[in-house]
């Protein structure tokens, strides 16, 4: 069993920062791929940022260049700077984590990020 749990969610004006924390615990040894993912009100649930073990990274294209995830492996930690808020970046986040072999995916509980004036 793998427990996720997120920090650093807030209110936030707009062209405001952020950093999303979100730190794995359990019967781990790794985990392939860390992630975060949002979901606003009255929408589905989409991809934010992924990255690998590697490091390889992943985002959805209307976060590009004002997001940054990171993670630390030695820890099982992830983390999600956000830059340059913008309203529409309003949503409950939540930590992923995915390993394929053995297979496992887990959530976090989610944090509200708010964006607004």
């Amino acid at each position: 069993q793998v427990q996720l749990v997120e920090s650093g969610g807030g209110l936030v004006q707009p062209g405001g920062s952020l950093r999303l924390s979100c730190a794995a615990s359990g019967s781990i040894f790794s985990i392939y791929a860390m992630g975060w993912f949002r979901q606003a009100p009255g929408k589905q649930r989409e991809l934010v940022a992924t990255i690998t073990l590697g490091g390889s990274t992943n985002y959805a294209d209307s976060v590009k260049g004002r997001f940054t995830i990171s993670r630390d492996n030695a820890k099982n930690t992830v983390a999600l700077q956000m830059n340059s808020l913008k309203p529409e970046d309003t949503a409950v986040y939540y930590c992923n984590a995915d390993n394929p072999d053995p297979q496992f995916e887990y959530w976090g509980q989610g944090t509200l990020v708010t964006v607004s004036e």
